[in-house]
């Protein structure tokens, strides 16, 4: 029986242990590189979602000092809400504008009560409210 050997010149077929080293390393910047990203989107939909409720709070803390603020004089309001299961924090700037019964609003929001971290700013315009006399005309 003939005796059958691999000839000299035939190599196995296979990954060496460096191409396999290489590989690995180029899928560990690969995935790196994609936490990485995953990891920024969550942080970017978190910051869009508070700005969102922050100008909700702003447009609710303008309208309650619509309906029962007294504008009479410029002033500061400070006040706070609660809104998505957390404690809102809110400053409004009143301040006159040329023309006369014009109020203007300049509310800041934000997660707490220091003014170094606003999530959002909301300006409105307030006009005084038309008082009618018995005839129901406009009065002065």
């Amino acid at each position: 029986m003939i005796g059958r050997s691999r000839p000299s010149h035939c190599k196995n077929s296979g990954f060496t242990l460096i191409e396999v080293l290489i590989a690995l390393g180029i899928l560990t910047i690969a995935l790196g590189a994609l936490v990485k990203g995953l990891a920024q989107n969550t942080r970017n939909a978190a910051y869009l979602q508070d700005r969102m409720i922050a100008h909700w709070v702003a447009a609710n803390a303008v309208t309650e000092i619509r309906l029962g603020g007294d504008l009479s004089s410029p002033g500061t309001e400070e006040g706070n809400a609660i809104m998505a299961e957390r404690e809102w924090y809110w400053t409004a700037r009143i301040t006159e504008t040329e023309d006369e019964g014009l109020w203007r609003i300049e509310l800041a929001v934000g997660k707490d009560d220091t003014e170094d971290r606003n999530l959002g700013t909301l300006v409105s315009y307030v006009g005084r409210p038309l008082d009618m006399d018995g005839n129901g005309e406009t009065g002065p």
